[in-house]
């Protein structure tokens, strides 16, 4: 997917991503849940990615493998940064012109709650898979 401009609500931290990828994935595991009231529904950004106004951008060491980025003005949910790789995953809902999304992958799907379901068909991980896949990674 082509390169994708976006900010934060207030307008103090803009993004650019220059590798989207239109599979999108969502991350049913607690602290996503607590942290945007519902599950994460991102888009893999790579590593080409700049960001002005990074001063207004408060980072918090979420799990032993990323952190997650705020806005410090309007509180906007900006991304989930892995740190060995330094990938980011960004919400969708953060670029307001992407097109061909297709739902990808399920994360924790075993932490998912009766309240929600989702009728797409996509490759789901369990918290069992995703520690397995993680564990040389921590």
């Amino acid at each position: 997917m082509s390169c994708s401009e976006t900010s934060c609500l207030c307008g103090a931290v803009s993004i650019t991503a220059n590798n989207i990828d239109p599979k999108f994935t969502v991350c049913h595991c607690q602290s996503c849940r607590t942290w945007g009231g519902a599950p994460f529904f991102a888009v893999k950004c790579g590593t080409q990615v700049t960001i002005l106004g990074e001063e207004h951008v408060k980072l918090f060491e979420s799990s032993s493998w990323a952190a997650r980025g705020f806005c410090t003005e309007c509180g906007t949910h900006l991304f989930y940064k892995f740190k060995e790789t330094g990938e980011y995953n960004m919400p969708v809902g953060l670029f307001s012109t992407l097109e061909g999304l297709v739902m990808d992958m399920q994360y924790f799907s075993d932490m998912r709650p009766s309240y929600y379901c989702f009728s797409n068909e996509t490759k789901e991980m369990t918290t069992e898979e995703i520690m397995a896949y993680f564990a040389d990674k921590i």
